[in-house]
């Protein structure tokens, strides 16, 4: 029978929704309206109803990112990297914001926008859980450098960042960001679409990483347990979910920027937030990618949210008795 999961550093059950509407780190509009279709959805109420004291947060509020991004681009680039100042700055106030929140013994669950956003939200986690690990879920690796990126669009590297690779040529308005993250502490889940230089980057770092063919060959289960004992073979270190939508195949979560058939089942992506959940270890939350504007018919941006409100309430316990 499952039981409700208790949440080791969280009694209180307190939580902060980090809103980060941003799209600065790719070309596509629309992933900055993701986090204002969760709220209207309801995942604030949701949270509550499942004995959860939410807070609501809005740290690019009055930016007007969107706005301006397509005119920024025509100076804001620093070699191949795209919009290096814009994401250096809305990331530094997700950082202070999910900081702020862990600090004070809250949750945080940061909403996206694109996934460049959690350069800001690991490092904020990471601040306060300085041991913790990082499970990413995603389709991509995003683990791109400034000189293997070939788009140059920043959501495709946060997690070079946060390990300080390729330092020497990492943008000006990016050089806030702490090292704060070692390559035994994170964990792949999900890959299916990776360049031949994150491939290299992963190998000669060691970096623990599964791909749907992992999923295939063990089922998800014993994957996130293979996952969990790379990062956190003691059991005991706090740990951090960042979820890409697009880590779930297109079939349920067609409204995303960069859909790669192949995926994870809806059952298997939820299961993923479900077991971490019942690690009683959980920390920290990312939920991103979620893309209105791609949807073709209603019904698919409709699937894709409900989707990403599953994803927080299964982290946040959910369970079905």
């Amino acid at each position: 029978m499952l039981t409700e999961p208790s949440y080791e550093f969280f009694k209180s059950k307190k939580t902060t929704l980090v809103l980060a509407p941003f799209s600065g780190g790719q070309g596509h509009s629309g992933v900055e309206d993701g986090p204002k279709y969760l709220m209207r959805h309801g995942i604030k109420e949701q949270l509550e109803q499942i004995g959860w004291d939410v807070k609501v947060e809005e740290p690019l509020h009055g930016k007007e990112y969107e706005a301006n991004k397509k005119a920024a681009a025509a100076y804001d680039f620093q070699g191949k990297v795209k919009l290096p100042n814009m994401v250096g700055e809305a990331t530094q106030l997700v950082y202070e914001s999910v900081k702020r929140a862990a600090h004070n013994n809250e949750l945080p669950v940061t909403l996206g926008g694109d996934h460049s956003i959690a350069i800001g939200s690991v490092a904020g986690t990471f601040d306060r859980y300085p041991d913790a690990c990082l499970l990413w879920i995603d389709a991509h690796a995003d683990i791109n450098t400034p000189t293997t990126t070939g788009s140059g669009n920043l959501h495709g590297c946060p997690v070079s960042f946060l390990l300080g690779l390729d330092s020497e040529n990492t943008p000006d308005a990016l050089r806030w960001v702490p090292k704060c993250l070692k390559p035994s502490r994170i964990a792949y889940v999900g890959l299916r679409d990776v360049d031949e230089g994150e491939k290299k980057l992963l190998r000669d770092n060691g970096i623990a990483a599964f791909s749907m063919y992992h999923v295939d060959r063990f089922g998800i289960n014993k994957v996130i347990e293979m996952a969990l004992e790379a990062i956190n073979p003691s059991g005991t270190a706090p740990v951090m979910l960042s979820y890409d939508v697009d880590a779930i195949d297109p079939l349920f979560v067609p409204a995303t920027g960069t859909p790669v058939r192949g995926g994870l089942t809806l059952r298997e992506g939820l299961f993923i937030a479900e077991r971490v959940a019942e690690t009683g270890k959980l920390v920290a939350l990312d939920v991103v990618e979620c893309n209105p504007d791609l949807a073709s018919k209603e019904l698919h941006v409709v699937d894709t949210i409900s989707t990403g409100c599953a994803i927080v309430r299964c982290a946040l316990g959910e369970t079905l008795t």
